[in-house]
């Protein structure tokens, strides 16, 4: 008799850890439905337009080897081309070369966007992200009196780094914030 009712316990409790793991997997590719289609609705608003100009800030932060820089900038895309300008540099791609101007030493470093593992380009990123990436709600986050969803974008192929986050702006239809992690979480 009591071993029946701990068969019909375990019985009960895997059932129910069986409900509640289909539950949770069902919220969460809702959940990453839901974090694609407002990305592609983004993408879809940016898509229309011929160009555009962003204003941008890139912090670079190594907690092992205590870095944490701060750089300002601006950003002009059209189409697959870029051009960055940012305190020390100009970086310029025309979709297929990387033009990397030092300001200080007038170096010029040029690479090919195929051969550089490195290499991110907007566009990229906004076209290839639905076959490149798995995107997910990450959280709720307020930004500059903002309420923005948090997107992580996580790479299937973890070559170049380990996630981008994406803050985005529901009500515009905009990405406020851009940040990308390397596979040290920097």
């Amino acid at each position: 008799m009591m071993k029946t009712k701990i068969n019909n316990m375990k019985n009960v409790l895997m059932l129910f850890l069986l409900l509640f793991s289909v539950t949770i997997s069902d919220a969460v590719a809702q959940s990453d439905k839901e974090a694609r289609q407002l990305l592609e609705n983004v993408i879809n608003k940016m898509a229309s337009y011929k160009n555009f100009k962003a204003d941008l800030s890139y912090t670079m932060v190594n907690v092992e080897m205590d870095i944490n820089e701060k750089k300002t900038g601006v950003i002009y895309v059209q189409g697959d081309s870029y051009r960055i300008e940012m305190e020390g540099q100009i970086i310029i791609s025309d979709g297929k070369t990387i033009w990397t101007y030092i300001l200080d030493s007038g170096e010029v470093m040029i690479s090919n966007m195929e051969d550089s593992d490195e290499s991110i380009s907007p566009n990229k990123i906004l076209t290839t992200y639905n076959q490149d990436y798995k995107a997910k709600f990450d959280q709720d986050k307020k930004y500059k009196n903002s309420e923005l969803k948090m997107i992580d974008l996580q790479p299937k192929d973890k070559k170049q780094f380990e996630k981008m986050s994406l803050l985005v702006n529901q009500k515009k239809m905009t990405i406020e914030n851009f940040s990308v992690y390397d596979k040290n979480g920097n």
